[in-house]
Order: structure tokens, then C-alpha cells, then sequence
């Protein structure tokens, strides 16, 4: 599971009652310990640990700025300071959760000691004043199994954030000549959201291969050894012996170039000039790479590397996502899809043992055959032109269809034609990124903190509303 640390920042205000707003500072900070929830509290700040002072938020800005943190989390432990929240969230810069305890039972003589919702009421307006994007958590108690469900949703907002504004994608190769689909503006990548392309000739790669080739001395040591046996636990081969090591000899190349040039993600042009060269498709070296964590695209489409990082942080790094064509119209059910390519998946997607052999379309060996399992899917695509960038999302779900070649799944979703009429009308291409989970509203969330306009392809944005809501 990646990493995500919050700021804790407990917020009070001084006309309601300061023991309760301490009292509850503490029982959160023991909330999170328990669920696992790593965080940076500021009981060094002042004796009270709480937020509520100008001079205070500047040294909890500075402390939260050195610890690196990923999110902000604003308990309001009473009603809470709200202009000091917003100028701390403001200047951090970071996702915030807006949340409080649910208030008691007034007192016998009607007095209320904390007024949390009033105070989330404030301090979501102050934040709209200062142009803050907020997640809000509803005012609950920290036992509710909702509590637990929002706060980790919002750690898994916090890593897709954390991820795309980290992306470096390593682009082995142009476009293939055919694919103009897959053009992208680098410059406005890089302007707009500070996603980097780094462009390195085929040539490059097929010198990387060739070099680990002749590395292998046959003693069982060599980098291409280790990932022959790690073929051979998870594969069948319907290919020679020189052809898989090529395969083994790719995925080392490129896991080299990923680290050489510090990528969190690569794509590459797939064919037809590395069947020239190597003499097989890469599919089965970028399923490797894919199983492993690193998402390796096909036909150079930096914006589905863009894309799978995404759906896969979005899912906290827990399952592999998997990079498929949407492909043709099931023959028997009205709203079935076949999602399909080559042979890039990653073998933990396959619900049988995957097989290297000759993809569907092409005459050479390396790519991977194997249905994915069924079940619930994410489907999702980061696509833009004419300066507008949106991610189209929604679930599926894994049917039985006529057998297939290459990786490949056939799903059923709500309306077909709709879907259809969204790709075709764009700006989506014919790419898509899925995983075996529903991160649907973590993704919808996480658009507004990256500028990106969420595009449900199914109408379920009032159930992802209420969902994010806790209902």
C-alpha cells in the first residue's frame, strides 16, 4: 500500500468549551492511531495542541511544509476557527478533509459546549472564499463505520493526487505513424499539471536489450536469469527459448531506463520497428513491468500511463489495473463490450495462466493470451484536446463471452450506446485503463483537486454524491 501522511491539525474556537475541544483532539489522534493512519499533530504548537491562532498556523504550516505531508485533516473539536483553517489550508496547498465529532445532548440548562456543525458550516464558506478545494466528511462519530470509510477514501484522494502531480512518463519511442489518436501536448502537460514526458529513442532500448543479453553467463545470477524464472512461475510459453529471453531481456531494459530516468510510468511504441530489430511484441515484457507496480502502455499513449496511474493509486496500490482497447459489441448481450489488447496485462489480472505466444493482428511472438477474471470493474480514461482535460469513469462489470486472443475481458455496462457516443464524441479515444475494484468515487473526488473535470458515462453522479456524503 503507497504511503500517505496528514497533517492533523484540530481546530477550536475560544467561546466554546476548550476541555471538550482537547478532549476530542485526543480521542481522534487515538482514532487515527488505531486505524493505521499515519499523521503529523501539532501538540509541540502550543500546550493545547489545537489550531486557532494566527502565529500558531504559521508554525504549523512550516512544520506540515517540512514533514511533506499529503493532506490536510481539519477536525473542528468545537466550533472551530475557520478563517484560520482556510489561510492554513490555502498557503499548504494540499487536499483537506473538513470533518467533526457530532455534537452531545445540550445540557439540562440548555447549554451546548461545542457547536461542531455550525463551525463546519463557517469554515466551508471561508474556504470557497479563498478558492480552497475541500473534501467534506459528514458530521459523524468516530466510532461510525462511515467515519473509517471517508477518512480512507480521503488517504486514497490524497495518493491520486499525490501521484499525477508526480507523473514522469517515460516515452520509449514516437507515436506509431497510424496513431494519431494517441498524440498528446507535452508542453501543456507539463504547464497545466506538471506531468513530464521524457522521450528516448527506440534505439536506446534495443541497445538496453542486446547489453543484457550478453550479461548472461548461464549461472543462474544474471538479471535475465531472474526474470526467466519469475516467466516460468507465472507462464506458459508458446514461444521458443530465444524468443522469451528477448522477453525477459526487454523488461530488464526497460525497468533500467525507468530507473535511469527516475519515471514513474512509461509507454511505448509497441510496433512495428522493434519487431524489426528484436524480432517479438514487447506485450509480454510490459505485462511484467505491469504486474510489478509500473504501468507500461501501448502505442506511446502518454495519457494512458497518465491513466493507469491514476485508477491504480486511486485503489491504493492494492490490485494491478490493466490497459485495454475498447474493442467491439458483444454478439449476444445488448450492452456487452469486449475490452482487449495484445498481451500487456498484468498475469494477477488472469483468471486462468496466461500464455506468451502471437498476439491477434500480428505475425510476431511476445504477447500474452489470457481471459481476465470477471467481477466489478473501474473503467476509466484521463483524456484531453483544445485545452480541455477530463477523465471519463464508471463501472462494468466481467461477463462470459465467445473466447478471445491476446488479454482480454468482456464487460456489460448500463448503456452501451451512451458509452459509445462519449468515446466517439471525446475527448476519449479508444484506450481505457481498468482495475478490479470500484474507486469510482475516489477519482470523481480527486478531478477537483487536479482541475480535471470529472465525466461519469453511466448517470450515478447523485449516487457518488451520497455516496462521498456517507449515506
Amino acid at each position: 500500500m503507497d504511503r500517505i501522511v496528514l497533517g492533523y491539525a484540530p481546530t477550536r474556537r475560544s467561546i466554546f468549551s476548550a476541555p471538550d475541544a482537547r478532549k476530542y483532539r485526543a480521542i481522534i489522534a487515538d482514532k487515527l492511531r488505531e486505524l493505521g493512519v499515519e499523521f503529523v499533530d501539532i501538540e509541540d504548537i502550543n500546550e493545547e495542541g489545537l489550531l486557532y491562532d494566527e502565529d500558531d498556523r504559521l508554525k504549523v504550516l512550516k512544520k506540515f511544509q517540512e514533514a511533506g505531508v499529503d493532506g490536510l485533516f481539519l477536525p473542528h473539536c468545537n466550533f472551530g476557527t475557520e478563517f484560520i483553517c482556510a489561510r492554513l489550508a490555502k498557503d499548504l496547498g494540499k487536499p483537506v478533509l473538513l470533518w467533526g465529532p457530532l455534537d452531545e445532548r445540550p445540557e439540562a440548562d440548555g447549554t451546548r459546549l461545542r457547536d461542531t456543525q455550525c463551525g463546519l458550516f463557517a469554515t466551508g464558506k471561508v474556504l470557497r472564499r479563498f478558492g480552497v478545494p475541500f473534501t467534506y466528511l459528514t458530521n459523524c462519530r468516530v466510532d461510525d463505520p462511515v467515519f473509517e470509510r471517508g477518512l480512507r477514501d480521503f488517504i486514497a484522494v490524497c495518493n491520486v493526487v499525490k501521484t499525477f502531480k508526480a507523473a514522469r512518463i517515460l516515452q520509449i519511442g514516437p507515436r506509431p505513424y497510424e496513431f494519431y489518436s494517441t498524440m498528446c501536448n507535452e508542453g501543456e502537460l507539463l504547464e497545466r499539471f506538471g506531468i513530464e514526458c521524457v522521450p528516448v529513442p527506440l534505439p536506446e532500448l534495443t541497445r538496453g536489450v542486446k547489453a543484457a543479453l550478453a550479461e548472461d553467463k548461464g549461472d543462474g545470477t544474471s538479471d535475465i536469469e531472474v526474470q526467466l524464472t519469475w516467466i516460468a512461475e507465472r507462464y506458459d510459453l508458446g514461444c521458443t527459448t530465444e524468443q522469451v529471453r528477448t522477453v525477459a531481456a526487454m523488461a530488464v531494459a526497460i525497468r533500467r531506463m525507468l530507473k535511469k530516468y527516475h519515471c514513474t510510468a512509461g509507454c511505448i511504441q509497441c510496433w512495428n520497428e522493434l519487431q524489426h530489430e528484436l524480432g517479438i511484441m514487447p506485450c509480454a515484457a510490459n505485462s511484467i513491468l505491469n504486474e510489478e507496480g509500473t504501468p507500461i502502455t501501448c502505442e506511446t499513449d502518454v495519457h494512458g500511463a497518465i491513466t493507469s496511474l491514476m485508477i491504480e493509486a486511486a485503489d491504493m496500490g492494492r490490485k494491478r489495473s490493466f490497459f485495454a482497447d475498447w474493442t467491439i459489441r458483444h454478439p449476444d448481450d445488448p450492452n456487452g463490450e469486449l475490452l482487449q489488447h495484445c498481451g500487456p496485462w498484468p498475469c494477477s489480472v488472469a483468471r486462468e495462466r496466461p500464455k506468451i505466444t502471437v498476439p491477434l493482428a500480428f505475425d510476431h511472438n511476445g504477447a500474452v493470451t489470457a481471459e481476465a477474471k470477471h467481477g466489478e470493474v473501474t473503467l476509466c480514461r484521463f483524456d484531453g484536446d483544445n485545452g480541455q482535460y477530463s477523465l471519463l469513469l464508471g463501472t462494468a462489470e466481467g461477463i462470459d463471452g465467445p473466447k478471445g486472443m491476446g488479454t482480454y475481458l468482456w464487460v456489460r455496462v448500463q448503456n452501451i450506446k451512451r458509452l459509445e457516443a462519449k468515446i466517439v464524441e471525446g475527448p476519449y479515444i479508444h484506450h481505457c485503463a481498468g482495475i478490479h475494484d470500484d474507486v469510482v468515487p475516489v477519482l470523481y473526488e480527486a478531478c477537483k483537486y487536479l482541475g480535471i473535470q470529472p465525466d461519469l458515462y453511466d448517470p450515478i453522479e447523485e449516487d457518488v454524491k451520497a455516496y462521498l456524503r456517507g449515506e
